[in-house]
């Protein structure tokens, strides 16, 4: 079986090492690995075509990779538009104006990273430096999106002191009210600031594991079907939250992606999601997909 649909997006992992221990992003148990340039080049290589876009992200910060620029140019070389994912406390000098080079089509910045890491801090300087790369991408990118994650609904942490004061900071700027709008995470959870720019609510979840209690109801999920994911070794994984390769599908080194992709496993993944079944152990213990709940009854009331 071949793949011949288009994905929206890969998630390629350049480096699984971050800056910052953030409170709602587990820790990472392999070794810390970066992508070479030259593996990323045969990923790419083969993504080309495959993929709307490359997310340069699935654990750590994409833009502590000492070879980033490589990253970008071999991105722009296979023309793969580039989903940047940081924490944004890099992007000054060099690394800013490569986050605002050509190939780079939507850049997120987690803005929730702050409360977990620098507590007590005044979160001034930080929202400045956000603001920094919003002003410049305005003058040099207006057709870059850019989204202001703030991922504190429904949560222990929600609306902490912290968050108050970055939703300050940002209505101010903006001269918005930041305040949370008829969100429902399923389907619109944006705020139009300006442009191309957005404030991106969410709430906060558990990241699968297999030490979590199995879910004994249908299920849906998108992964191998609009997105898969590659780990700075190599490794094929079916979706971002496999952050431990649970679900190894294959490597890249050693077998096509097409094939990888195509493979008895990831087909009967992405045959039991179209069903409303959860084939996997890691998915029958994954409590993102809860929000998925709606279509997998009525996939299941449909067969």
């Amino acid at each position: 079986m071949s793949i011949t649909t288009p994905f929206r997006r890969a998630y390629v992992e350049i480096s699984n090492i971050c800056n910052l221990k953030c409170s709602f992003c587990p820790t990472v148990e392999r070794a810390n690995q970066m992508m070479s340039p030259d593996l990323f080049g045969k990923v790419a290589a083969q993504l080309s075509g495959m993929v709307d876009e490359v997310c340069l992200h699935l654990m750590g910060e994409p833009l502590n990779h000492p070879e980033f620029s490589a990253i970008l140019e071999l991105c722009r070389i296979h023309q793969l538009p580039v989903n940047l994912t940081t924490n944004g406390l890099m992007l000054t000098g060099a690394r800013r104006d490569l986050a605002l080079s050509p190939i780079v089509r939507q850049v997120n910045l987690s803005l929730q990273s702050f409360e977990a890491n620098f507590v007590g801090k005044d979160v001034s300087g930080y929202m400045q430096r956000i603001f920094q790369f919003t002003r410049l991408a305005e003058e040099r990118r207006a057709d870059l999106y850019i989204n202001l994650r703030l991922w504190d609904l429904e949560g222990v942490q929600a609306h902490s002191a912290v968050n108050t004061a970055v939703r300050t900071h940002i209505a101010e700027e903006f001269g918005v009210v930041a305040e949370d709008p008829a969100v429902d995470i399923r389907r619109k959870k944006n705020l139009l600031l300006r442009g191309r720019i957005y404030l991106n609510f969410d709430s906060r979840f558990t990241w699968p594991s297999l030490d979590l209690p199995k879910k004994q109801r249908p299920g849906f999920c998108h992964g191998l079907s609009s997105h898969f994911g590659v780990h700075a070794d190599g490794t094929v994984v079916p979706c971002c939250l496999d952050k431990e390769a649970v679900i190894n599908l294959g490597q890249v080194q050693d077998e096509p992606l097409q094939s990888i992709l195509a493979s008895p496993r990831a087909v009967a993944m992405r045959q039991g999601f179209a069903k409303g079944e959860l084939i996997e152990d890691l998915c029958q213990r994954c409590t993102f997909i809860d929000r998925f709940d709606r279509k997998a009854q009525r996939l299941q009331a449909g067969r």
